[in-house]
C-alpha cells in the first residue's frame, strides 16, 4: 500500500491523532510502499497495532479515501512533492489536502500575516509590497483570514501573481464565508491547503495550529499591522526558530496595531523601509 494512502487510513480513523500518526511514521521504512509484514516489525502499542492492520483491511476506509481523492490531491511526508521546508520543521503535518496548483509548494515562498482589522495603511503597503514580490517570482502565502491576509491574497491575484491559502479547516469549509469567492478564485488561480480532513470544521484551536504550517513553508515572514499579542506575532515567533527570515512594517508608535512589528523590529526583525526586494531580501 502506498505510504501517503495508508497514513490517511489512519487518519480517518477515530482516536487516531498527530502523535499516533507521528509514532506510525518514524518506524516506516525507506521503501515507498508498506505492507502488513511492515508492520509487524514496529514496536506499536496493541490498540495501534489494531488501528495499523484496519487500515489495511476495512473496505469502508478505501470508500472513503476514494471520495477525499476525488475531491483534492493528498501530499503525504513521505512524497516527493512534500515540501522540503516543511519537513524541516518541529511537529510538521504528515497528510496535506490540497485544491489547485501543487506546483507552487516548490517554488519560493513569502508569508504575509497581519490583523483582522487593519488600517489603510496596510492596504497602502501591500500595493506597493507585492508586485515588487511577485516580480521577483515569489509565490504568496497566507491565512485566508479576514483583514491582512485577505489583502494580501487579494492583491496577489490582482497583479497576476501566484498565492498560497493555509487554513485551519477542512477544504469543503469556507471561513470566514465572506472568504468563500476568494477561496474559490485561489483554487483556480493558486494553491488552497490543510492538514484537516475535507469536512472538518473551523474551530479556534485550529488556527493557531495551522500557522506553524504559514511559517514553515516559506523562506520569510512578513508582518505589516498587528497587534503586541496576535497570531501574526505567533507566526512569526515560529518563523524565527525554524531560521526564516523576518521582516516587519514599521509604524506610529501611537498605533495599536503597530504595536506588533514595532516590537518584532526592537527583537531583530528587519524593518521594510522600501518596496525593493532582490532573491527574497530587501
Amino acid at each position: 500500500m502506498n505510504k501517503t494512502e495508508f497514513l490517511l487510513k489512519l487518519k480517518l480513523q477515530k482516536g487516531i491523532g498527530y502523535v499516533k500518526l507521528l509514532t506510525v511514521a518514524k518506524q516506516m521504512n525507506s521503501e515507498k510502499t508498506i505492507e502488513v509484514e511492515d508492520l509487524k516489525k514496529m514496536e506499536l502499542p496493541e490498540q495501534l497495532m489494531e488501528a495499523c492492520l484496519k487500515a489495511f483491511r476495512d473496505k469502508d476506509l478505501d470508500r472513503l479515501v476514494k471520495q477525499i481523492y476525488c475531491q483534492c490531491d493528498v501530499i503525504g511526508f513521505f512524497d516527493e512533492e512534500y515540501p522540503e521546508k516543511l519537513r524541516q520543521i518541529y511537529r510538521p503535518p504528515l497528510v496535506l489536502f490540497a485544491q489547485g496548483d501543487t506546483s507552487l509548494l516548490s517554488k519560493e515562498i513569502v508569508t504575509i500575516v497581519g490583523s483582522r482589522y487593519p488600517t489603510n495603511y496596510s492596504r497602502q503597503v501591500m500595493e506597493k509590497l507585492v508586485p515588487n514580490l511577485i516580480e521577483q517570482n515569489m509565490v504568496i502565502a497566507s491565512g485566508l483570514a479576514k483583514g491582512v491576509d485577505a489583502l494580501a491574497h487579494h492583491t496577489t491575484l490582482n497583479n497576476q501573481g501566484r498565492t498560497i491559502a493555509v487554513i485551519g479547516n477542512g477544504l469543503n469549509y469556507s471561513y470566514p464565508r465572506q472568504n468563500t469567492w476568494l477561496q474559490n478564485q485561489i483554487k483556480q488561480k493558486g494553491l488552497v491547503i490543510s492538514e484537516y480532513l475535507p469536512d472538518t470544521p473551523p474551530r479556534p484551536y485550529r488556527f493557531p495550529e495551522r500557522n506553524r504550517i504559514l511559517a514553515g513553508l516559506s523562506k520569510s515572514v512578513i508582518v505589516t499591522e498587528a497587534k503586541e499579542k496576535s497570531g501574526s506575532l505567533i507566526t512569526a515567533s515560529i518563523a524565527l526558530q525554524e531560521n526564516r527570515d523576518i521582516y516587519a512594517v514599521p509604524g506610529a508608535i501611537t498605533s495599536e496595531l503597530s504595536a506588533g512589528p514595532n516590537q518584532l523590529i526592537g527583537a531583530g526583525a528587519t524593518p521594510i523601509v522600501n518596496f525593493k526586494f532582490k532573491n527574497g531580501k530587501i
